[in-house]
C-alpha cells in the first residue's frame, strides 16, 4: 500500500492507491507506531471508508487507530449532509460510548487508607458485568422520556443538576424526532440496564492528579495536584448495540435499493436524507441520550458511597470536569474550501475536540475539554482542544491508547492472575467479577497512551493539561 509523508506525524494513503476512492486516507501517527499500526486491517479499512458517497476532504484516522467493523477505530469521516451517507459501522456497536470525568476536592493522602472500603462499597453498588441489571426501575413509558431527553431526564428525576449539564456534551441531549426506528428488543434490553458499567473495556477508575502541564487551564478546570478524581467508561449497553445490530442488517439491502456500492458489509449504510437514514440517526440519538444518563447514573452512586466518608475525610465537593461521547455521528458545520457546509461527522473511537470558535456557554472562552483514559494501570490525560483540529479531523482527537493486541490474543499472551498481582504491588486496587477478563485489557494489549497524545500535541489538535495516575480501577 503506499503511503506518502505529508509532514511530520502526517501520513495520507493517495486516492489513487484504490480506484474506487473519493477522497485520500489520512492518518495521524508517530512514525515509531507505523509498524504496530500496519499489523492489522485498519489503514485497508480507512481506505474503503474513502470509497463512500459523499464524503468530503479525506477518510482519517487518529493516531489510536486499530481495526473495527467495517471504520477503523479511531476513525473520523464527514459526510455532505444532503448527499452523503450515515453508516452504523462508522459509529460502532456501543453507540456514545464514552467518557466522564468527575472531580472531588479531596487529596490523595486523605483518601488512600480508606480507598479499599470505598472500593469495595462501589464494587457492590454499580451493576457490573454483562445482564447484571440497572440501577433503578423504569416503565416503557419513562423509558422513552428517558431516551429522548437525555440529561433533561436525569435533572428532573433528581439525578443530575443543571451545571451537570454544562459540562456534557451538547448539554447532554441529543435531537430525537421520533423512536420510529428502534426495535421492542432494543427497549427489552435498555429497560434492564439503566445506570450499569457492562464488560469489556468499561471501567470506573479513582485516580489522582499526578502532573500539571498548563497551571491556568487546570485551575479553570477545577484541577490541581494530588487531587481525586473518578472517570466512568461505558455507553448505552445492550441498547445502542441492539439499534446497530438491526440498522448493519437492515442496510445491507438499503445500500442496494440505493444502488451504493459496498466494499465490504461492514460499510452499510443509508443516504442520510433518507427514510431509513432519518430513521438510525434519530434511533442512535436515543442511545446517545441513554450512555449520557447511565454515565450521570453511576456517577451519583459513585458520589452516594463518597459521602459515606466525609467524616472520616472531609465535606466532599464532587463536579462534573466533563462528559464526552466517542462513537457518534454528529451533523455538524464546517468550513471546506472557504465555503460552510453541512455534514454528518461520524466518530468512532474519536473524541470531539471543538477550540473556543465553535463553542457556545462555559467553555466558549477556553475550548472543549479532551479527556483521553490510558489502559488499565497507565496514565491518562486531560487535554483542551487546539486550533488545528478544526482543519486536521473535523474538530476531532483521540480518544485512548488504542488497541494492540486483538482480545483472543491478549487472553492467550497475558496471564490474568500475574497481571492483577504486578498492579497491586504497584498499589493499585483492581476489582472485577471476572479476572480472566483482565488480559484483555493490559497494557501490553495497547499503545503507549503518552505517544499517541504527544501526536495530537504536535499537530494541535489538542494541548495537554494534566495527566492522572490511577489508583483503583472496577472492571465490568
Amino acid at each position: 500500500m503506499e503511503i506518502n509523508k505529508i509532514d511530520e506525524f502526517i501520513y495520507e494513503i493517495p486516492q489513487d492507491a484504490f480506484n474506487k476512492m473519493r477522497v485520500p486516507a489520512r492518518f495521524y501517527a508517530d512514525p515509531k507506531q507505523l509498524d504496530l499500526i500496519a499489523k492489522d486491517e485498519s489503514l485497508k479499512q480507512l481506505v474503503n471508508v474513502a470509497t463512500l458517497p459523499g464524503i468530503v476532504s479525506y477518510s482519517i484516522a487518529m493516531p489510536d487507530i486499530h481495526q473495527g467493523y467495517g471504520f477503523p477505530i479511531g476513525g473520523v469521516a464527514a459526510f455532505d449532509a444532503d448527499e452523503g451517507i450515515i453508516s452504523p459501522g462508522g459509529v460502532g456497536y456501543d453507540i456514545n460510548c464514552g467518557v466522564r470525568l468527575n472531580t472531588t476536592n479531596w487529596k490523595k493522602e486523605e483518601v488512600t487508607k480508606f480507598l479499599p472500603e470505598i472500593v469495595n462499597e462501589i464494587y457492590r453498588s454499580v451493576p457490573l458485568g454483562t445482564g447484571k441489571g440497572s440501577l433503578i426501575k423504569v416503565s416503557k413509558k419513562e423509558f422513552e422520556e428517558l431516551v429522548t431527553e437525555g440529561i433533561d431526564w436525569a435533572i428532573k428525576k433528581g439525578y443530575a443538576t443543571e451545571l451537570d449539564k454544562e459540562n456534557v456534551e451538547d448539554r447532554g441531549t441529543l435531537p430525537v424526532r421520533d423512536l420510529l426506528g428502534v426495535s421492542e428488543r432494543a427497549f427489552e434490553r435498555g429497560i434492564t440496564e439503566i445506570g450499569s458499567l457492562g464488560s469489556g473495556n468499561h471501567f470506573i477508575e479513582i485516580g489522582y492528579v499526578a502532573e500539571i502541564f498548563e497551571p491556568e487551564i487546570a485551575e479553570s478546570l477545577g484541577l490541581f495536584k494530588n487531587q481525586i478524581v473518578v472517570w466512568i467508561h461505558t455507553g448505552s449497553r445492550g441498547y445502542g448495540h441492539q439499534i446497530c445490530s438491526d440498522f448493519a442488517r437492515e442496510y445491507q439491502s438499503v445500500a442496494k435499493k440505493y444502488q451504493i456500492e459496498l466494499v465490504d458489509r461492514g460499510l452499510a449504510c443509508a443516504p442520510f436524507n433518507s427514510k431509513e437514514g432519518q430513521q438510525y440517526y434519530n434511533a442512535m440519538n436515543s442511545a446517545a441520550n441513554f450512555a449520557f444518563v447511565n454515565r450521570q447514573l453511576i456517577a451519583h452512586q459513585i458520589k452516594n458511597v463518597f459521602l459515606n466518608y466525609t467524616k472520616k475525610i472531609k465535606p466532599l465537593k464532587f463536579d462534573l470536569l466533563y462528559d464526552l461521547a466517542h462513537n457518534i455521528a454528529k451533523v455538524e458545520t464546517h468550513n471546506i474550501s472557504g465555503k460552510k457546509r453541512k455534514l454528518v461527522v461520524h466518530r468512532k473511537g474519536a473524541t470531539r475536540s471543538f477550540p473556543s470558535k465553535l463553542l457556545k456557554g462555559k467553555f466558549s472562552d477556553l475550548g472543549q475539554p479532551v479527556l483521553v483514559p490510558g489502559s488499565m494501570g497507565t496514565s491518562s490525560y486531560v487535554l483542551i482542544a487546539s486550533e488545528n483540529a478544526v482543519q486536521l479531523s473535523f474538530g476531532s482527537s483521540c480518544h485512548g491508547a488504542g488497541r494492540i493486541l486483538s482480545r483472543t490474543q491478549a487472553k492467550k499472551e497475558i496471564n490474568a492472575k500475574d497481571l492483577k498481582e504486578k498492579l497491586e504491588r504497584r498499589g493499585i486496587i483492581v476489582k472485577t467479577p471476572s479476572i480472566s477478563a483482565l488480559s484483555e485489557e493490559a497494557p501490553e494489549a495497547y499503545k503507549d497512551v503518552e505517544t499517541v497524545v504527544n501526536v495530537v500535541n504536535n499537530l494541535k489538535i489538542a494541548k495537554p493539561v494534566a495527566k492522572i495516575k490511577p489508583l483503583a480501577v472496577i472492571k465490568g
